[in-house]
Parts: C-alpha cells; structure tokens; sequence
C-alpha cells in the first residue's frame, strides 16, 4: 500500500502514513476483517506525537451480499461535490474490478452512513448480527472492565453474584477471547489478570458451576474410557454407560465412542433388559431410551456439520484462486472438513474430473503448509535430535540466518515454560541448546565486527 501525505488531526502538519479507503472484499478477502478491527489509517505524527486514526472517506463494498455503503468523515467538512468526486473514484474502482455479469442495480445505490459505527453496525446486520447482539455484547465486555478494576477478590464475588444471570456462555467466550488477544500481543500481565478472573467467575457464577460440572463429566468419561485401553469391546463398554452417574456423562460417552454404540451394542443392551428385573429394568429401559435419544441428535448434528462443511468446500472451489477462496470463506480445517476433502478428492479421481482435482490438490497443499511447523520449530526438532556437539554445530552452521535476537528471545520463553511445568528434563535439554545458539551467535557478531 503507497504511503499518503495526510494533515495530522491534532496539530495539522503534514504526516506520511498508510491510508486505505476502499474495503473491497472482491479484490481482497480480509478486507472485511480489516475493517472491523479498526487497524487502518492509523498516524503518528513525529511533530506533535498525536497516535491514532485518520478520518478519510471510505466505501465498504460486499458483492456475495450486495452491500455498498459508504461514509464521509462530517469533521472534513467536505463540499457536496468533492464528497461525490472522491465517493464516485472509489466506486469506480469497485465497478472496474467486477466482471459485467456481476455489475448489478445496487452498485447504483450506495448506502451512505452518517458515522464509523454505523458503517460497522450495517457490516455486522448483513451477517446477522444485530444492534440488540452489539449492545449486549458490550455489556459483557462493560462487566469484564468492572470485575477487572475491582479492589479485590471479595467485591470481585459480590458483583458476580449481583449480575450472575448476565453471565452466560457468550461472556466466557468472550473472555476466552480477550484471553487469547493478550497471550498473541505478549501482554503476559493482563492476561493473567484475565486468567484468574475467568477462574473466579468459573467458581462464583451460576453458569460457571455448570460449565465447571460439564467440563468435569467430560474428562471423566473420556478417563474411563481410557482406562479400559485397548480391550475395550462393546460389552465393556455397555458396563461403562450403565455406571454412567448422570446424563451429562452419558452425552459425553456418546461423543467419544459413538463408533462402539451400533446395533450390536444396542442388542447387548436389550438382553440386559430381558434378563434384568424390577427397579433394574426400568433403570436399563430409560437409559435406551435416552441413549437412542443421544445418538441420533449427535448423528443428525454430524450429518448436519458435514453438509455444511460441504457447502463451504463448494464455495472455495468455486473461485479461481483457491487460497484466496479459503480466506474468503474461511471454512474450519478440522476432521469433518478433512473427511469431506478426502471423499471429495476420491470422487474427482473416479469422474477423471481434471479441473475439480487439481484445485483440491491445491487445497490439501496450502493445508499442509499451513499446518507444519515454523521453521524456527524444525530447527529446534532437529536440534534435540543430534546425537552430538558437532552435528548441532553443523545444522546451526545451516541454519545461521534464523538464528536472530527473536528467535533467541522466544527460546528462553520455551525454556521457562518447560522448567516451571512437568517436563523438566526437556526443558534443561532445551536449556543447553539455547546457550550453545547463543554462543553460536555472539561468536557471528565478533566476526561480522
């Protein structure tokens, strides 16, 4: 993106900074995720030390949904026709970016916003999201602040009971997600803060309680089934569902083993109903009932997923550009989406489809990229891997250029990381490795001087 010359908002000398205008999700995928996140335009002016957003004219433009809008900052004080000059250019660009067949009556209607938070709220309304979901969502966030600046962990109590029927799976997503922000910036203290806070909440909401009771049902089940190990059969495993304590374990042996509950299973159950008698029978007759139940909402669910992930794969595939499809569409790389790239590919193998399978081919390719290791970590791997001093010595002769003050620095993160926790040993082999590469480069520094 070329550097502008924009007026600083603060002191009005002129400052070099990025500016972007136009959001074009047909010419570029993340466009919308630029938008929303509010990192554009931003300026720091050398002169006076102002930081933050310039307030330029901008054109948001959706063409899966149809959605033109745009917005003219009202502190410019733009004339009317200046205002359409710059507007109509950036409309122009869309226009000219569009194959004919996709230029359509409401590239002729732009929505205009009257300001930045409208524009965002009308994005938001297109996916779905309301002003009713934005504003509750900022009373979460709202609640978050307030328990974050409390006193203590007393008055942090009290004002969870108070607003305890706010606090819902929305609000621990949320937090999850302010969580995750603070780990992927380095903020390491707020995202401690954040961490027992979320454990506090976890132990005083309602909601919480619950959670904490789920998430305990679920290791559980997922313990007993690894305690059988390898012999586990259906007949263990029907011993297991009939000492099921509750119904939320019993959900979570249905998503474990959901393979091992087949006919056969089932069979086995009912002759354990035949035989059994009184109180007991009934007993084995509800917990059918309710694993039949269970079973067919987890495969309806699954059966559910996968046509979705199949609609997602059809919409990738239908751009020219796969990658660019995928940053699009942004479908979940997960087991479900694998399997169903999979039984793709095995189809277009079978209708000789040479089109269809080379950009799946393209896809199962950025997939493996995408999912192997940093390079940093393959060195590492290869590291731990030599069997002496000369061979690390060797692969770092190899691999100086990636030896920086960057990589050295989240070396030693990993080795606090593993020292304070339960793999000890490996954290002193990587230790080692990270004094030798230090070595190593304090002696390419010498030479280079």
């Amino acid at each position: 993106m070329p550097r502008t010359v924009v007026n600083c908002p603060n002191c009005k000398r002129p400052v070099q900074a990025d500016i972007e205008q136009l959001f074009d999700l047909n010419q570029d995928p993340s466009a919308k995720q630029k938008l929303l996140s509010g990192a554009f335009n931003l300026i720091q002016c050398p002169n006076c030390g102002f930081r933050g957003a310039a307030a330029m004219p901008i054109v948001y433009h959706d063409p899966d949904k149809e959605l033109l809008l745009t917005f003219v900052p009202p502190e410019l004080a733009l004339p009317p026709k200046e205002q359409e000059r710059i507007i109509g250019g950036l409309i122009n660009q869309v226009m000219n970016h569009l194959p004919q067949e996709k230029r359509k009556a409401y590239l002729l209607q732009p929505q205009q916003t009257l300001t930045m938070q409208g524009l965002i709220e009308r994005v938001l309304e297109a996916d779905g999201i309301t002003k009713e979901m934005l504003q509750a969502q900022q009373q979460r966030l709202s609640l978050i602040q307030r328990l974050l600046l409390a006193s203590s962990t007393d008055v942090q109590k009290e004002l969870i009971h108070q607003e305890d029927q706010s606090i819902d799976e929305q609000f621990f997503a949320l937090l999850d997600r302010l969580i995750e922000v603070s780990v992927a910036g380095g903020d390491e203290q707020s995202a401690q803060k954040l961490g027992d806070l979320q454990k506090v909440v976890l132990e005083e909401s309602t909601f919480g309680r619950e959670l904490s009771h789920q998430v305990q049902e679920v290791e559980a089940a997922l313990a007993s089934l690894r305690e059988a190990g390898q012999s586990l059969d259906r007949e263990k495993l029907l011993e297991i569902v009939i000492n099921a304590p509750n119904e939320e374990r019993l959900r979570a042996l249905v998503s474990f083993a959901r393979a091992g509950m087949d006919y056969q299973f089932f069979q086995l159950l009912s002759e354990r109903i035949e035989r059994a008698r009184g109180d007991g029978r009934a007993r084995l007759v509800r917990l059918r009932d309710t694993l039949l139940q269970y079973t067919q909402e987890y495969d309806q669910d699954i059966a559910q997923r996968v046509e979705q992930t199949r609609q997602k794969l059809e919409q990738v595939l239908s751009e020219e550009d796969v990658k660019q499809g995928l940053a699009k569409y942004s479908p979940i790389i997960d087991g479900i989406f694998l399997s169903v790239l999979n039984n793709a590919l095995d189809q277009a193998e079978a209708q000789k489809d040479l089109p269809r399978l080379e950009k799946l081919k393209q896809i199962v390719e950025i997939i493996e990229k995408a999912s192997a290791p940093p390079e940093e970590v393959q060195l590492l791997e290869k590291l731990l891997e030599a069997k002496s001093d000369s061979e690390q010595r060797q692969i770092l002769e190899e691999n100086a250029e990636k030896i920086t003050p960057e990589f050295l620095n989240s070396m030693i993160n990993l080795v606090y990381q593993l020292q304070e926790g339960e793999n000890k040993a490996l954290g002193e082999r990587v230790n080692e490795i990270y004094k030798t590469m230090l070595r190593f480069s304090m002696e390419r520094s010498l030479k280079a001087s």
